[in-house]
């Protein structure tokens, strides 16, 4: 048994050591390693991307585009041509505009307000509530 330790004992001894060194004949990836930022910078890429298309997607901004004699197909073309900082600053365009698109909506909206005040009592604006 001890003639069996004294042979096996520098083979294993010899195989963890080998098996414990780096490997350095391993290729490196084609690219390099990929930074946190530059994963982030994609991810937040393709967000924005998908916000653009999903406003794309709606139903009235299509009408829209096709009553102003834009082909939403030439459209969706040139969006996938955008660079990342154009598709980011395009998006956050999106973010910035109001709800309603257009000073009618919000003037109707005071209009109604102020029409329930006078007939109401509240206000004295409109002379033919009374």
């Amino acid at each position: 048994m001890k003639k069996l330790y004294r042979y096996l004992s520098p083979l294993l001894i010899l195989a963890l050591m080998l098996g414990s060194l780096p490997v350095v004949a391993a290729p490196a990836p084609a690219g390099g390693m990929i930074t946190t930022q530059e994963a982030l910078a994609a991810e937040r890429s393709q967000s924005d991307r998908e916000r653009i298309h999903a406003v794309l997607a709606r139903d009235d901004v299509r009408e829209q585009l096709v009553a102003q004699g834009v082909d939403p197909a030439e459209v969706e073309a040139r969006v996938a041509a955008l660079s990342d900082a154009e598709a980011a600053q395009m998006a956050e365009r999106l973010d910035q505009m109001p709800a309603g698109a257009s000073v009618v909506g919000a003037l109707f909206a005071v209009f109604v307000i102020l029409l329930v005040t006078d007939i109401l009592g509240l206000t004295n604006v409109y002379p033919f509530t009374r």
